[in-house]
Parts: structure tokens; C-alpha cells; sequence
């Protein structure tokens, strides 16, 4: 039986928790002092831009002859003022579903082919190649696709009124070059199709690899893998991702504006040229509008903050009942 000497006692003296600690209490007590700071700042910006927006659209609508949700028309600088926003709320969503629609399932399909389908080699210059495309300026696609999309949409367009037309939504009724909503819905796609393939891709890269692999050690192929493991895991994130882009989509203004020909119409045919939205509305008519009608437009504006945070707010939720679910907790 061993015996300890007193030589081999530790004698070292104890070290106070007040000389070891208290650089980090005061690092910690900085850090949290920045973080709520951030936070409150963050809250007080986004208040007193609905503030501003309300009491701004205050003025235009106390004058405003009429209905502001029904009216298909715009001469908010006439006397007395109409306008309203039912032609602009129709274009903004349905240009943003239809881009939606498209670009959702394509990035998630290039995501999936990055992370787990293509050679290193190959999915590194893809992967940057997205990213790029993700940093162009709007008015850079509005170029292009007013010079390029537009002129090669025609044959599409005609194709679908002939096959398709049936449907209504495709039956092309106007004669006239392809600025209509379903090509902005297109061009949108294109422009919000790196972000939410980059956030997804970002999202299929954090699957635990214990996951996949037991899944591979019980038989299952790749294609069950991702369908077992890696998408029920990154949902939240594609939703996330999927929002962002939704976003953009939604706040769209130069490519929009180059595009599209607007017109105060709604109508059920996507290819007939004409729509607005409210992104497109504003930058169209605020350098010519008088004081009263940028109120107006302001008015529309706090349309769009509103829709906007209902978007955000919807996806929240989506998020926090799918996360139990989605394996990202285990």
C-alpha cells in the first residue's frame, strides 16, 4: 500500500477567483451590454420606421378620395387626390409567387448537387460561381433582361398561349413585346436563385455525418439519404433561405422597373404586357410627384413594410413548429 509523503502534498496556494475572473466578468459584462445594446437599437430603428411611414401615409390618406385598398388608379396629383393599391399589391405577389415557384426548387436542387452530389472539385468554382451571382447589382439584371430576357421570352410566350392557353392564366390576349408579370417573375427567380441556393447549400453542409452515415450502413441509397436525413434536417434552413429571397423579391425595384410595362389593370393573363408593383410604383413616380403625392407613395410603402413583416413573421412560425421535428435539436 502506497503511502503519500508530505513532500508530495500540493502546497500550492489557492489562486482567488477575483484575480482569474475578473477580466472575464468584465469582457462578459461588455459583451452583453453591446448585444442588448445592438438589440434595442435594432428595435428602436425598425420603430421609428413604421413611425415615420404612418404618420406620412397619415396625411396622404386623410385626403385621399379613394378607396385605398380598392381603387385601380394612381393621380395622387390631382384635386382631389384617387389612388390606391389593389393594382400594386396583385403585381407584388404575383410576380413574387411566380419566382418563387421557379427559383425555390431549382436552389435546392443545386444546394443538394454541391453538398452531396458533386466532386469536390467541381462544387468548390460552382459554389463560388453562386456566390457571385448573389452580389450583382439589380440594375444589372434589369439591364439584361430588358436587352435579353424580354426579346427571347416571345417564343415561350407564344408557345404557352398555344398549348396552355386554355388555362386563362396563359391565354395571351394583347399584342405586344413580353413586359408582363410573368416576366418579371422569371427575372426575379434569376436574381433571388444564388441566395437561397447559398444559404440551403450553407444549411445540407451542417447534417451531423453520424446521420448519413447510419443511413448508408442500413441500405439506403444517396437519393434516402437526403430524403431521410439531410432535408429533414435543413428545412428550417431552406425556409429561411426561401424567406430571404422572398424578401428581395418582394422590395425589388430598378430590375423591376426596367422590365416591366406598367399599367393601373388587373388581369388574370399573365403574358399581357402591363401590372405594377410597389417597389416599381415608387421609384417610377416620386422624382415627379409633389409633396402630397410622395405621401401618397409613402402611404403605399408602409403597404409593403407591413406585407413584409407578415412574410417574416409567417416563416417564424412555420420555423419554430417544423425545428422539433426536423432533427436539428438532436
Amino acid at each position: 500500500m502506497a503511502f503519500t509523503t508530505p513532500t508530495q502534498i500540493d502546497t500550492a496556494p489557492p489562486v482567488s477567483p477575483s484575480t482569474t475572473s475578473s477580466t472575464g466578468r468584465a469582457g462578459d459584462k461588455i459583451f452583453a451590454g453591446l448585444s442588448k445594446g445592438s438589440g434595442i437599437l435594432l428595435l428602436v430603428i425598425m420603430a421609428s420606421i413604421a413611425v415615420f411611414l404612418t404618420y406620412r401615409a397619415s396625411i396622404a390618406l386623410s385626403k385621399n378620395e379613394g378607396n385605398f385598398l380598392t381603387t385601380f388608379d394612381w393621380n395622387a396629383s390631382a384635386d382631389p387626390p384617387v389612388f390606391g393599391i389593389a393594382v400594386l399589391l396583385f403585381g407584388t405577389i404575383v410576380s413574387s409567387i411566380i419566382a418563387m415557384v421557379i427559383a425555390v426548387p431549382i436552389a435546392v436542387g443545386i444546394a443538394l448537387f454541391i453538398s452531396h452530389y458533386a466532386p469536390r472539385r467541381l462544387a468548390a468554382p460552382i459554389a463560388y460561381v453562386v456566390d457571385l451571382l448573389a452580389a450583382v447589382p439589380s440594375i444589372i439584371y434589369g439591364i439584361w433582361g430588358a436587352l435579353f430576357l424580354v426579346p427571347q421570352l416571345a417564343g415561350l410566350n407564344l408557345w404557352l398561349d398555344e398549348y396552355l392557353g386554355w388555362t386563362y392564366v396563359f391565354d395571351k390576349t394583347q399584342v405586344g413585346v413580353a413586359r408582363s408579370l410573368f416576366t418579371v417573375g422569371i427575372l426575379l427567380a434569376i436574381m433571388i436563385l444564388p441566395i437561397v441556393t447559398s444559404v440551403s447549400r450553407e444549411v445540407f453542409l451542417q447534417v451531423p455525418r453520424m446521420n448519413e452515415e447510419a443511413a448508408l450502413a442500413l441500405g439506403a441509397t444517396r437519393w434516402e439519404v437526403i430524403r431521410m436525413s439531410v432535408l429533414p434536417f435543413g428545412r428550417s434552413g431552406v425556409i429561411s433561405a426561401s424567406m430571404l429571397g422572398l424578401g428581395r423579391a418582394l422590395g425589388e425595384t430598378m430590375a423591376v422597373a426596367t422590365v416591366l410595362s406598367p399599367s393601373f389593370l388587373i388581369s388574370g393573363h399573365l403574358l399581357d404586357p402591363g401590372g405594377g408593383t410597389f417597389a416599381q410604383n415608387i421609384a417610377a413616380k416620386f422624382d415627379e410627384a409633389n409633396e402630397f403625392g410622395r405621401d401618397a407613395l409613402i402611404a403605399s410603402g408602409l403597404v409593403l413594410f407591413l406585407l413584409t413583416l407578415l412574410v417574416n413573421g409567417a416563416a417564424r412560425l412555420i420555423i419554430a413548429r417544423r425545428k422539433d421535428f426536423s432533427g436539428a435539436n438532436a
